[in-house]
């Protein structure tokens, strides 16, 4: 009987122990930089223990408050800094990134969005997904959202 009793404090003490661990991995953070925007009904990182989700991106100039100049690179080369601004904003980098997805309004592009990108990773890239999608919000060409991770300490 005091060999269950123990059995059982000893089970019942690791099950506690993993469960704090576990919300203390999955403690999820909605980030934003700006006060809520109802007209923008998304956060634009949301942080799940080591793991940042980034919301696409699309050539946006927050300086004009319009999309980048330039054509498709512009707003290429525009989407990956604003990628870049959100991840430093929250304490990664790009060589966090481990995965990305691309969405472009015209997959002929792939090419010169490979060309950018190139820029702003390098080897090992992130794994990758890309398409084409027939618009984009505000009319950009071109939009990105990406998960970067960290090793937990």
């Amino acid at each position: 009987m005091k060999k269950t009793i123990t059995a059982l404090v000893t089970a019942m003490s690791i099950l506690v122990a993993t469960t704090s661990f576990a919300s203390q991995e999955n403690d999820i953070q909605f980030l934003n930089s700006k006060p809520s925007n109802k007209a923008l009904p998304f956060s634009e990182a949301v942080k799940v223990g080591n793991t940042l989700y980034l919301s696409g991106q699309i050539g946006w100039n927050a300086a004009s408050g319009k999309l980048a100049t330039g054509g498709f690179e512009g707003e290429a080369h525009q989407v990956m800094k604003n990628i870049q601004t959100t991840l430093t904003k929250h304490g990664y980098q790009m060589s966090d990134v481990v995965k990305c997805l691309v969405m472009l309004t015209d997959i002929k592009q792939f090419k010169a969005f490979n060309q950018v990108y190139t820029q702003y990773f390098s080897a090992p890239y992130p794994a990758r997904s890309a398409f084409a999608v027939s618009e984009l919000a505000l009319d950009s060409l071109v939009e990105v959202e990406c998960i970067a991770a960290v090793s937990g300490n």
